[in-house]
C-alpha cells in the first residue's frame, strides 16, 4: 500500500441584560446571515412576551398560535431574555412549561427552538451518541455542529455539553463510537478554527496535493487529513477544495468514493460539504426527510430550527436548484397542524 507524508434586533438591552452568553463573533454569526427568521421592527419587552405566553398556557387549552407567533419571531438573544424573565416572574422554567403543555413533533420543535442554540446542539449531540444505532443518519449531527457552525458556537456547545452531561463531548464520542469513525469525530469536535477570512494560496495548493495523495493511497483517516479539515479556517479550506478541483478535475467529495463506500467515507463527504457549501447539505437533509414513505420529522426539525437564523434563504435557493421544487411547498405538503406552523414561521411565513 502506498503512503503519503504530512508536513504541514430591536429591543434595547438594559445593563442587567448585558451578561448574555454570545461573544461579538457569535452575535455577528447569528445576525449577519441569510436566515429566514423574521423579527418584528418593534418587539415587546421580555416581560410583555412572558405575560402573553403565560396567558397562552393558562387559558382554556393552550393557545398554540400565540406561542408560535411570539417565540417564532424572536432571535436567540431575545429568546434567552424571555427564558430568564419567565423564571423570574413565575418561578417555573419556560421550557418545562412548554414540555408539559405541548405534545408530539410540535413540542420537540418548540423546545429545540426555545433552547439556547449551544444547549440545543449539545442535547442533539448527546441524543445522537445515546442512540442504539450510530450510523450516518445519527452521527452527521456531530459533523454539522463541528463543520457548519462558527468556531465560537462549537466552543459554546462543548461547554454546554460538559455542564449538562458531566463529561466532555470528546469523552462521550470516545466511549460510544468505534474506530475509525471515532478518530474523525473527535478530531472535528475538539478543534478551534481561526474565525477570519484569511487565505494562503500556497498552502491551499500544497494541501490540495496532500489530500489528493491521501485519497489516492486510501488513507483519508490519516491524522494529517483530519488536522487540515479540523483546524484550517473555512475560507482557507474552500480555497483548498477549489484548488483540488482545478488541479485534479473533480470535486474532492466525489473523489473520496475511490477510498470506498463505508460510513467513514460518507462522514468525510458530509464534513467537506458542510465546510464548503452547508446549504447544499441541509437541502439534502430536508429533501431526504420528506420524500418517500413517511416523514423523518427529527431531521426536518433539526435542519430548519438550527439554520433559521443562519442560512435558510440559501438552503431554499439550493433546494430549488437541486430538486426542482419549492422547499416551502414540500414542507407544507408533508406536515400539518401546529408542527407545520412552527416550521413555516421559522421559514419566514406568516402564521
Amino acid at each position: 500500500m502506498s503512503s503519503f507524508s504530512f508536513k504541514s434586533f430591536s429591543w434595547r438591552k438594559s445593563k442587567s441584560d448585558s451578561g448574555n452568553s454570545f461573544s461579538p463573533e457569535e452575535e455577528r454569526f447569528l445576525t449577519e446571515n441569510m436566515g429566514t427568521l423574521r423579527v418584528p421592527e418593534i418587539v415587546p419587552s421580555p416581560a410583555e412576551d412572558c405575560d402573553r405566553l403565560k396567558k397562552a398556557f393558562d387559558g382554556w387549552g393552550t393557545d398554540e398560535k400565540a406561542l408560535i407567533r411570539i417565540l417564532g419571531q424572536r432571535n436567540a438573544a431575545q429568546r434567552k431574555a424571555i427564558r430568564e424573565t419567565y423564571v423570574e416572574l413565575y418561578n417555573e422554567g419556560l421550557i418545562d412549561r412548554i414540555n408539559n403543555e405541548l405534545s408530539g413533533d410540535f413540542r420537540k420543535a418548540a423546545i429545540l427552538w426555545a433552547y439556547d442554540p449551544a444547549e440545543r446542539d449539545a442535547r442533539l449531540a448527546n441524543e445522537a451518541l445515546r442512540s442504539y444505532k450510530k450510523g450516518i443518519h445519527e452521527l452527521q449531527v456531530l459533523i454539522e455542529i463541528a463543520c457548519a457552525t462558527s468556531p465560537h458556537h462549537l466552543m459554546a456547545v462543548r461547554q454546554a455539553y460538559c455542564s449538562l452531561f458531566d463529561c466532555s463531548l470528546e469523552e462521550d464520542i470516545f466511549s460510544t463510537v468505534s474506530m475509525p469513525l471515532r478518530k474523525l469525530l473527535v478530531g472535528m469536535v475538539s478543534s478551534f478554527r481561526h474565525d477570519k477570512e484569511v487565505v494562503d494560496g500556497i498552502v491551499a495548493d500544497s494541501e490540495a496535493d496532500l489530500l489528493h495523495d491521501a485519497i489516492k493511497a486510501k488513507q483519508i483517516n490519516h491524522s494529517g487529513v483530519i488536522w487540515i479539515l479540523s483546524t484550517r479556517n473555512f475560507f482557507q479550506l474552500r480555497a483548498t477544495f477549489a484548488c483540488y478541483k482545478q488541479k485534479y478535475g473533480k470535486p474532492i467529495d466525489q473523489d473520496i468514493v475511490k477510498c470506498g463506500n463505508s460510513d467513514l467515507e460518507s462522514l468525510f463527504k458530509i464534513a467537506i460539504l458542510c465546510i464548503d457549501t452547508p446549504e447544499k447539505h441541509f437541502a439534502k437533509v430536508i429533501n431526504k426527510a420528506i420524500v418517500g414513505l413517511g416523514t423523518d420529522e427529527d431531521s426536518l426539525t433539526r435542519a430548519i430550527v438550527s439554520r433559521a437564523e443562519i442560512d435558510t434563504m440559501k438552503i431554499r435557493e439550493e433546494y430549488a436548484n437541486m430538486f426542482k421544487s419549492k422547499l416551502d411547498d414540500d414542507v407544507i405538503g408533508d406536515t400539518s397542524g401546529d408542527y407545520k406552523d412552527i416550521l413555516m414561521i421559522l421559514l419566514g411565513a406568516k402564521v
